[in-house]
């Protein structure tokens, strides 16, 4: 006897193919975002010195993942959701100890890490769950196959 399978989750009801390629994108998009904030921000729209400072740096380490992000490979949504707590932590800081334009900038920035983590989280969850699903009606379409005989050429027993 199988175990019963597990009831679908009511809260996705799109298809599980169109989820997980929604959630790809969303990682794609606000990775690119994070990326284009840090630069922006660093470089023009709140600097912590005239004409730009050396902590816009700090967009480099989020280069690093977008390939893998790009290409889909599980082991990237995987780190990325946890490295982007150094992001969040630093926009949390910001948030409340700068002034009013990087302050907003850095409630931006927050924002973008938790739309970022949730959609590897998600990405992730979902890739798993459709990967055991596929087996599971792997294994059940192979249990109902009739079964062959065990040597070739062999005749039913007398």
């Amino acid at each position: 006897m199988t175990a019963p399978s597990p009831a679908p989750s009511p809260l996705v009801h799109i298809p599980a193919s169109n989820a997980v390629s929604a959630t790809r994108w969303l990682a794609t998009g606000s990775l690119l975002a994070l990326i284009a904030l840090c630069l922006a921000w660093e470089l023009v729209l709140a600097p912590l010195r005239p004409g730009g400072s050396w902590l816009a740096l700090k967009a480099l380490p989020l280069c690093i993942p977008l390939a893998g992000i790009l290409k889909n490979r599980m082991y990237t949504y995987r780190w990325v959701s946890l490295v982007i707590w150094l992001y969040f932590t630093e926009g949390i800081v910001r948030g409340w100890s700068d002034p009013a334009p990087s302050q907003w900038l850095a409630w931006v920035e927050v924002l973008l890490c938790l739309v970022l983590f949730t959609a590897c989280t998600l990405h992730v969850r979902l890739r798993q769950r459709n990967a055991r699903e596929a087996a599971a009606q792997a294994e059940a379409q192979a249990a109902q196959q009739p079964a062959t005989a065990a040597a070739p050429g062999a005749g039913p027993a007398v």
